[in-house]
């Protein structure tokens, strides 16, 4: 969902700029970080954070509206039939502009506890979303549990994530994040599509037998 605040342009505009900076500060320092740094970084004062988000609960909040947005928006163009193919080459050769989005929900499943699990509930309820939309558009194939699909292929990505990244807890650095992002997607690119495009499986032997064997 999008925030609903009012305000001046001005306002507005600082605060974009000040969750921007805690996007990148969050992803950097941890979930941890202090504000006072956030507020340095956005070249503000640390009253004006409590200003427009109220707490750190509130300024928290508003990163994960906007980095679920922006996942959203990439994962629509891809799976979109008219334009997919170029977004996703788009992307693929953009990948520095994900740096911070990828460091901040790192950051997000080692902090643990509620607001992760909330984080990758969120993931996987986009997900729902935008792959019914890629099925009714022809894109994607259908699935008997739609929900199951989604949860399992939004977990697998931030597992992935979680063991491929080489972060530190103290720090990340997001100046660098981009060429390993470039490596870990070249890696990854062919055997992913691959999976996804063509049957694992050389037949339903293995679907048929657990999809009979169920009683529910």
């Amino acid at each position: 969902m999008r925030s609903t605040k009012s305000g001046t342009p001005e306002d507005l505009t600082a605060r974009a700029r000040i969750r921007d900076a805690a996007i990148r500060r969050f992803a950097t320092d941890g979930m941890g970080a202090p504000l006072r740094a956030v507020a340095a970084d956005a070249g503000v004062s640390p009253g004006l954070i409590l200003h427009h988000f109220g707490s750190r609960a509130g300024l928290r909040a508003a990163c994960d509206e906007h980095v679920l947005a922006e996942i959203r928006e990439s994962k629509t163009a891809v799976l979109n039939p008219t334009g997919g193919t170029g977004a996703f080459l788009a992307q693929l050769a953009g990948v520095e502009g994900y740096a911070p989005l990828v460091g901040y929900v790192l950051r997000c499943l080692q902090a643990g506890g509620q607001l992760a699990s909330d984080l990758v509930d969120h993931l996987a309820s986009d997900a729902v979303g935008y792959f019914a939309q890629a099925v009714e558009a022809g894109t994607m194939r259908p699935s008997r549990d739609p929900e199951g699909r989604a949860r399992l292929l939004t977990e697998q990505a931030l597992g992935a994530l979680l063991l491929q990244l080489p972060a530190r807890q103290e720090h990340l650095d997001l100046e660098t994040l981009p060429a390993w992002l470039h490596g870990y997607l070249n890696r990854i690119a062919l055997p992913m599509l691959e999976l996804l495009t063509e049957p694992l499986l050389t037949d339903a032997t293995l679907l048929e037998a657990y999809l009979a064997s169920r009683t529910d």
